[in-house]
């Protein structure tokens, strides 16, 4: 199989199901940012492969399970309204992430100041995605009330996530954060 098609070569894609839609619909930047959300969360975890701190492999875990869950959002915004979805987006995947971020938080001082993103990385790649995240959210709102519910919860949520986890690693690889006002 080609990895091509030529099908999108006049500004056109296909949501789930074969709809054909302009590449500038709502539907197109919300599931493809999720897709670069997905790329950059792989970046983080490209610089943490080689590096060595208790909490790693729980961490990695979980990711593989977000990127997977993030394929699934995407899947929910690329398909049509009234069509049904084969891998819906629930609150036991929001729930894994509340449970994840606790655990992560438990380990951090708290926040007393707003930080700058950096530090090792992982931990600026984790901020990035983070960003990108929020602009999936704001994306499949605009699509409105057409879009599962806990796709919304399950983005936002997943931006907290991803700031705790950027904290995490930088503070696991002892790099301190910087502080806004430094």
């Amino acid at each position: 199989m080609k990895i091509y098609t030529k099908t999108g070569d006049k500004g056109t894609t296909s949501l789930i199901y074969g709809q054909r839609v302009s590449k500038s619909d709502l539907r197109v930047e919300a599931y493809g940012t999720c897709d670069e959300a997905n790329s950059a969360i792989g970046l983080g975890i490209s610089h943490l492969k080689h590096e060595e701190f208790s909490g790693k492999e729980d961490i990695l875990k979980t990711i593989h399970r977000i990127q997977t869950a993030l394929f699934h959002a995407g899947a929910e915004l690329a398909t049509p309204s009234g069509k049904k979805v084969n891998w819906e987006l629930t609150k036991s995947h929001v729930d894994e992430l509340e449970e994840s971020i606790d655990k992560m938080e438990a380990e951090l001082t708290p926040l007393t100041n707003f930080i700058l993103p950096g530090g090792h990385p992982a931990g600026a790649a984790l901020h990035l995605a983070r960003t990108i995240v929020r602009r999936a959210e704001r994306n499949a709102v605009e699509i409105g009330e057409e879009v599962n519910p806990m796709v919304l919860t399950y983005l936002n949520r997943l931006s907290d996530y991803l700031f705790v986890a950027a904290r995490y690693v930088n503070f696991k690889l002892k790099l301190p954060e910087a502080n806004l006002h430094e």
